[in-house]
């Protein structure tokens, strides 16, 4: 048998520019999401359980910008993307554009145990979810009169580009702010090592505001916004999707600590060179192979937090 390691878990809800008004709404949810995903790791469960389970408690809350909190298309309609990886064998399972069903999360993870693909999209995944038993739901359960009016308001800046909603006024420092520029909020993911040294990673994200119908970003994307491998590490992106998928920041981070960087240099390092060669903007967490956990970010804020055996209660920070 294996030797026993300890078990970690770290968590993001996000890297953007989080309002103080809604920080303590962040700091529970990312809370929430660790005890819960800490439970599964202390009785002996696996890091594909935790990180799922983890990132199912912050789809069902408002708070962020996956399942029940997902920014409006601008036809009005909700399209969600997920994806999950195991780090024994580089499994991996991802939804994109998936619509109507509240846990993406859970679905990419059928789509890995359950199909010969990585990817489902669009119609098909639905047609899938369904298929194995999840339960649709209205798209009035995922919309929110808060995304409606928001949505709204979008729609009639002419000054509102994608990037503004990770940093203020994102690369355009000339902008002002307007009322699409308040109540924004983030992806969401988590990265685990179990005890018996296996690493697990999972994001979830409704993705950009004013995003087209069928836009995909890198949380679906593996290597993009999800990585895992027990000979390196498990990582989970956030931020503005586009610059990320460009610097395949999730793989960037991995490579990395297969050289022996640590968690923290690989991180930083993956996001100097969003930052610097593609001008992105977002965040990342890490866990390395020895469990050592990172989180970096180069947005004005990053929900986040972590958890190992000892602590009373999780870290958690913005």
């Amino acid at each position: 048998m294996a030797d026993r390691v300890s078990p970690s878990l770290i968590v993001h809800g996000g890297a953007w520019d989080i309002p103080a008004d809604v920080h303590d709404d962040h700091l529970r949810g990312v809370r929430a999401a660790l005890d819960a995903g800490s439970r599964v790791l202390a009785r002996g469960g696996t890091a594909l359980d935790a990180v799922e389970t983890a990132v199912t408690v912050m789809e069902d809350d408002l708070t962020f910008d996956a399942g029940r909190g997902s920014f409006l298309n601008t036809d009005g309609s909700v399209e969600m993307d997920a994806a999950i990886m195991d780090g024994r064998d580089l499994a991996a399972g991802a939804v994109a554009a998936l619509r109507n069903f509240l846990h993406p999360v859970q679905v990419a993870r059928r789509v890995m145990e359950e199909t010969e693909h990585i990817l489902l999209a669009g119609e098909g995944a639905a047609v899938f979810a369904a298929r194995m038993g999840f339960e649709p739901v209205a798209t009035e359960a995922l919309l929110t009169e808060r995304e409606k009016v928001r949505l709204r308001a979008l729609m009639a800046d002419p000054d509102f580009r994608t990037p503004h909603a990770f940093s203020r006024w994102g690369r355009d420092p000339g902008r002002r702010p307007s009322s699409t520029d308040d109540g924004k909020r983030g992806t969401v993911g988590a990265a685990a090592r179990d005890r018996n040294g296996d690493i697990a990673a999972a994001t979830s994200t409704g993705g950009t505001p004013r995003k087209v119908p069928g836009r995909v970003g890198d949380a679906a994307l593996i290597g993009c916004g999800t990585f895992a491998d027990n000979r390196a590490g498990g990582v989970s992106c956030t931020g503005w999707g586009e610059s990320i998928i460009r610097a395949g920041m999730a793989r960037a981070a991995i490579d990395r600590l297969r050289t022996g960087e640590s968690a923290q240099g690989a991180a930083e390092q993956a996001l100097a060179d969003l930052d610097s060669y593609i001008k992105g903007l977002g965040g990342l967490i890490v866990v390395d192979r020895s469990g050592r956990l990172a989180a970096v970010y180069n947005t004005p804020y990053m929900a986040r937090g972590w958890w190992e055996p000892g602590m009373q209660e999780p870290r958690v920070f913005i």
